[in-house]
């Protein structure tokens, strides 16, 4: 048994497994992807990895299972089930893309789809077939993509998963800033073994007495997203960089099947030739040199019609042609003027079975219970409150708001019927 220290968690302690699977390539290379993209370009502290945030996941798995063994809610689990959780919290960001979930903005594969080869063959599934048996790394991978039965799944991928609570601490304090304050230990006391109130098979569920607690999480997240990830600095290098990538894409620069294999910098450093279009060139060098896009308009989910817009989260191809037409109309270069709609999430996405004090197991979802803070719906209105709109431009350009907010809220099949037409998109 080794000892880690760790900034947040203080000591981590890491079995043979753990050891084992942390000396494979697929973990190594989590020490040079950012935990938050270009978010350090804002929050120069955010320098953190997804190899430290394994880690942590690590750590509040073991922490979880020993209370929950406590408890005595294992007693009818497998016994290896525990160690295959563990080590589902240690891999579930080996497949992560460089500078984090930017790229699956653009239409790549999901990183836990992109985790299937590294997790199932190689010297992964090696270690874990060793330690776990050779249906180990089948087990791993059904729980970090959320098709396991196991009834410790809610753990790994649900809507209290581990990694939810670790990200939110660990990236309020890399940051600095005050907003991941969450009831960790009171949540991870509030943990059961219940059986879902649907179908009655066993499942992992949370006392009500944590319900405070599970407030924490959901108001530390809105205020993550309102002021880390969906800063609107942070947005803006984030939509240079999915262009850059898209046009190095077309470009052959990169191939679309390497572009999971690169570190944060090798995949910089690896676009960085004189073949780059001029488009990426430009869009390379203001992220190294942070000359980011500027702000020219913004408006909130709440201020727009309920489904305005989400064809620029949804479609890349057809928003890259709408940022090129529009450039083109305002007499602006490629790649000078970029829209941005952060892909639709939920601020808490509840489904998750609580024992109530009398000892009934109810469902928490959107439509939540009496007598009770109707968390699924706050859950939307906070989050409606924290994504925004923004069309960001190379320099500092006047824009006609008012058409572009009547051509942003059209449906997806009008723009890309007006784009396909050769219409002006501003007329």
């Amino acid at each position: 048994m080794d000892i880690l220290r760790d900034p947040l968690w203080n000591n981590i302690r890491l079995d043979a497994l753990a050891l084992a699977l942390l000396d494979t390539p697929a973990m190594q290379r989590l020490r040079y992807v950012r935990q938050l993209g270009l978010a350090f370009l804002v929050y120069p502290g955010a320098t953190h990895a997804r190899f430290e945030h394994a880690l942590g996941a690590w750590h509040l798995a073991g922490v979880s299972l020993r209370l929950l063994e406590e408890s005595g809610a294992l007693d009818g689990v497998p016994g290896d089930a525990p160690a295959a959780v563990r080590a589902a919290a240690l891999l579930h960001d080996v497949g992560h893309y460089p500078f984090s979930h930017a790229l699956e903005e653009i239409g790549v594969p999901h990183h836990e789809e992109v985790a299937r080869p590294l997790i199932t063959a190689g010297p992964v599934a090696d270690r874990l077939v060793a330690a776990l048996g050779p249906d180990a790394p089948a087990r791993v991978f059904a729980l970090v993509t959320g098709r396991s039965p196991s009834p410790l799944q809610g753990l790994i991928n649900g809507s209290l998963d581990l990694d939810k609570i670790e990200y939110l601490k660990r990236d309020a304090l890399m940051c600095g800033v005050p907003y991941g304050e969450i009831d960790v230990d009171r949540l991870l006391h509030s943990l059961a073994v219940v059986p879902h109130p649907d179908h009655g098979a066993a499942t992992i569920g949370v006392r009500e007495k944590g319900l405070s607690a599970l407030e924490s999480l959901l108001f530390a997240k809105y205020q993550m997203y309102r002021n880390v990830y969906w800063h609107h600095a942070v947005r803006s290098a984030t939509a240079m960089y999915k262009r850059l990538v898209a046009v190095a894409l077309d470009a052959g620069a990169v191939g679309a099947d390497r572009v999971a294999a690169f570190t944060d910098e090798g995949l910089l450093l690896h676009l960085d030739t004189p073949a780059l279009p001029a488009e990426a060139r430009r869009l390379l060098d203001g992220l190294r040199l942070r000359h980011l896009h500027k702000r020219a308009v913004e408006w909130s989910a709440g201020s727009l019609p309920e489904g305005a817009a989400e064809w620029i989260a949804s479609d890349y191809p057809l928003t890259r042609r709408v940022e090129e037409a529009l450039a083109r109309e305002l007499g602006l270069p490629a790649g000078a003027l970029l829209l941005d709609y952060p892909a639709k999430t939920q601020m808490l996405g509840l489904d998750l079975p609580v024992l109530r004090r009398d000892g009934r197991v109810a469902r928490l979802t959107a439509a939540g219970w009496e007598d009770a803070i109707n968390l699924p719906r706050l859950s939307d209105e906070l989050y409606r409150s924290a994504r925004r709109l923004r069309v960001f431009t190379a320099d500092r350009t006047a824009l006609p708001h008012d058409r572009l907010l009547r051509l942003l809220r059209e449906d997806g099949a009008a723009v890309r019927e007006r784009v396909a037409a050769g219409r002006p998109l501003l007329a």
